[in-house]
């Protein structure tokens, strides 16, 4: 019996992945391969026009919210950061830069509850996403991760 690899060798070597239609092209990934045969073209008028199954428009949202957060942090670390330079300031400012660190890290809680919620109905293990470490987030924004000038 010959594996499923050396079929695929053999059909390169003899060139039969030469010439393939869409060949240089993105991959088409608009429909689900788990959609049910009978429900595939009630689901396809659906996304045309506008719909997504439940799990995708949890996905949209997480996404959305997790982007939205990390740019209100973003923008505190930036007047964090230019307060330094009063030093007037700079006792206010290094309160509201810790308010919003700690504003953001029960952000992330949530998020994470959320995309663990997320993951249980996502029809696929590929199509699961990861949670959201508030470390790696930190670091991002500030570039030394400890959120401390």
């Amino acid at each position: 019996m010959v594996s499923i690899e050396e079929q695929i060798r053999k059909a390169i070597q003899e060139g039969k992945f030469e010439n393939l239609a869409g060949k240089g092209k993105p991959l088409s990934l608009d429909e689900n391969p788990f959609t049910d045969p009978e429900w595939r073209l009630a689901y396809h008028m659906l996304q045309e026009s506008g719909f997504r199954l439940p799990w995708m428009e949890t996905r949209a949202e997480i996404e959305a919210s997790l982007e939205a957060r990390r740019q209100e942090l973003a923008h505190a670390w930036q007047r964090y950061r230019l307060a330094q330079a009063d030093q007037a300031d700079a006792p206010h400012a290094q309160a509201e830069w810790r308010a919003a660190q700690e504003a953001f890290h029960h952000q992330v809680q949530e998020l994470n509850a959320r995309i663990r919620n997320y993951n249980l109905e996502a029809p696929s293990i590929h199509l699961q996403r990861g949670l959201v470490s508030y470390t790696a987030e930190l670091e991002r924004v500030t570039g030394d991760g400890s959120g401390s000038a």
